[in-house]
Parts: C-alpha cells; structure tokens; sequence
C-alpha cells in the first residue's frame, strides 16, 4: 500500500518579515530617518532600502497597507534580543522550599527548621510544610494540628498562609508565602 506523499510543514518565520518575504503590492514606508514617505509600491521600497545599505522591515502587517521602515535588521534583531535578556535577568523565579517535621520533634529542632523557614522567606520563597505521622502517631493527631498552629502563629510576621493544612494520606501538607 503506498502511503500519501505528505510535504514536511513549512517552518513559521520568527520575527518581521524582511525585504522580498513582504507580499503586498504597496505599503505605507517609513524611512530610515523615521519620515513617513506615504503609500509606495514594495519594489521601490526594496530598492530604497538596498541603496541606503539596509533592509525593508514590516513593522505593522495587520494594517492596511502594511507599514514598512527602512532600518538595519541585524541591530534591531540584537537590541530586541538584549531587552529580552534584561527582561529575563531582572525577574525573580519564586521556588517552593520544602521543610519535613514529624508530630514529636524537639525544641532545638524546631527552632533550627524555623531560622531555615524565615531564610526563606526573606528570599522571596514559598515554603511547603510536610508534616509526617508515623505508626502509632497517627492516633494523636491532634499534637501535629497543635504543631502546625504553632508554625503558624510563630511566622505570622513575615509570611501568610496560602494553602492551609490539609491532609493527604498520612501526612499533612500546608504552604506559606512571604508577606
């Protein structure tokens, strides 16, 4: 059986189209000193562009017609790639730290996990609380809820609760973010 003879999908073109990719007949020019030369017919427009060493760049397809300047493609792809890097250095990425405690840990404990807790909330992290009963612990689940209520009430200040405790098998989950 012979199969359908399928053409591999044309690659979509990132960014405006240049010189001989604009289709239309005329287009509404701009220049490279930022002038508005009026409705000219693409060729021309072409052959401006060559003259003055720089290429013919759709800046508004969807307008009628099109409008099209007159500038160096290369740096404008460089200044549009270094704003997008600027763009990317300049934003933060909120993580989800994770802090384990069991129904029975101890003072000293608990303060080591709380300090790590405040570090990251003065990071701008998220932090998950898992809460993990064992064996027999699972009958005195009331310590784990007073534990969580002290979490709470101890990192009040500086962090707000997000996804209050809930439970999801045998252990207890909550999520704090910073204020």
């Amino acid at each position: 059986m012979r199969r359908p003879n399928r053409a591999p999908p044309t690659v979509a073109k990132e960014g405006p189209r240049t010189n001989d990719e604009i289709r239309n007949a005329q287009i509404q020019l701009i220049d490279a000193d930022g002038v508005d030369q009026g409705t000219v017919e693409t060729m021309v427009a072409i052959k401006m562009a060559m003259e003055a060493g720089m290429d013919l760049v759709e800046i508004s397809p969807n307008t009628s017609p099109p409008v099209c300047k007159i500038m160096d493609y290369g740096k404008y792809k460089y200044s549009a790639q270094k704003k997008a890097a600027e763009a990317r250095k300049k934003q933060k990425v909120v993580e989800i730290k994770e802090i384990k405690l069991r129904p029975m840990i101890d003072d000293h404990d608990y303060d080591v996990k709380m300090r790590a807790m405040q570090r990251f909330f003065e990071e701008g992290d998220k932090v998950k609380i898992t809460l993990r009963y064992r064996g027999r612990e699972m009958a005195h689940q009331e310590i784990g809820t007073k534990l969580l209520d002290k979490v709470k009430a101890d990192v009040a200040e500086f962090a707000k609760v997000e996804q209050d405790a809930k439970f999801e098998g045998r252990q207890v989950v909550m999520v704090l973010a910073p204020r």
